[in-house]
């Protein structure tokens, strides 16, 4: 890659290298559920984009532009369907407990949005994440502060499966994925939780990691576009409005509420180009952007930023897949080596 504007070439870095942002999960392997969070502690302008038909989001309104409210504090990314925005509420009481949040006067109110996915058919669908989750995983947030993120089955990725098409039986695991990469002084980073209607595929290769199966038995993943296009009128989604794919990206740059809400929509290109296909009306696909402006006043283009966010967010849902752990009876690309 050609050397950009901060004066130093591409490279990977580790995503809690991202100034200004904790990282934290809460697991339930057992009930195939959990939720991550993503703080801010100095706050964090921050932007979303919404894709999907059936989204399951707390507090988007205020990241509009004209709304002024102008930083939030965290976003919660959950399983648990619309059950598991429960999980936020834990979140916001962790972080008054510690301090954080908008001061009102009265008092300090963490600003704090929201994102679920729907795993409710793949473990115990009786068990979602709440108030005590949310807060479990505010609080591994700061004690794991400088050290790796988890991915794979854990958190909000660890209910979530991809390739639908033929059924939940002939799904794989998805995951969560968090990525990031830097351009000299410039950190971009990205955690996604990948349960998709479609097939997850390697941007650069377009080779299958994980996906739609032929069968419960097989190992063989189908490419799932070329199915519905085989099946025509007849073609049918499973179980309606349960797959999203939800997303947080995080940067050092400065930026306002509309420009996040740019990067947001420009990101988006990334689920076109690992996930096929992706955006349905299945899919309630969300993506956060979250600025903490570490970086000072360094102007960083916004097509350059919006094009490494597309990046990162590529590698984290790949990494979302290919790093899952096979649970509940469902196989992973791991079982395919």
């Amino acid at each position: 890659m050609c050397d950009n504007a901060a004066g130093a070439a591409y490279r990977a870095i580790p995503i809690h290298e991202v100034d200004g942002f904790l990282i934290g999960h809460s697991t339930n392997r057992e009930a195939g559920t959990g939720c991550t969070v993503i703080v801010a502690p100095e706050g964090a302008a921050a932007g979303v984009d919404v894709r999907g038909g059936g989204p399951a989001s707390r507090e988007t309104d205020l990241l509009r532009p004209e709304n002024t409210v102008q930083e939030i504090h965290a976003v919660c990314l959950s399983g648990g369907s619309a059950f598991g925005l429960e999980a936020a509420s834990g979140v916001a009481r962790e972080l008054e407990a510690r301090g954080i949040g908008l001061d009102t006067g009265p008092a300090l109110v963490p600003i704090v949005c929201s994102s679920c996915i729907f795993d409710l058919a793949f473990g115990d669908a009786s068990v979602r994440p709440g108030v005590e989750d949310g807060r479990r995983a505010t609080a591994a947030a700061f004690e794991g502060a400088g050290s790796p993120v988890e991915e794979g089955t854990v958190g909000a990725g660890t209910g979530a499966t991809v390739g639908k098409l033929n059924g939940p039986e002939c799904a794989m695991k998805g995951g969560l994925g968090a990525q990031a990469i830097a351009l000299g002084d410039i950190k971009v980073g990205a955690v996604a939780v990948v349960n998709a209607c479609g097939n997850v595929v390697d941007p650069a290769t377009l080779s299958p990691i994980a996906g739609m199966r032929t069968s419960p038995e097989s190992r063989e993943i189908v490419d799932m576009e070329e199915a519905m296009l085989e099946r025509g009128a007849d073609v049918r989604m499973p179980l309606d409005r349960t797959n999203t794919t939800i997303s947080c990206i995080i940067t050092n740059a400065r930026l306002t509420k509309a420009q996040a809400t740019k990067v947001a929509q420009m990101a988006a290109d990334a689920y076109a180009h690992a996930i096929r296909p992706t955006h349905t009306t299945n899919d309630g696909d969300t993506i956060y952007v979250m600025a903490s402006g570490s970086l000072g006043d360094v102007e960083v283009p916004l097509d350059l930023l919006g094009l490494a966010a597309t990046r990162a967010l590529e590698r984290a849902i790949c990494a979302g897949c290919a790093t899952a752990d096979g649970i509940l009876g469902l196989p992973s690309a791991k079982n395919r080596i």
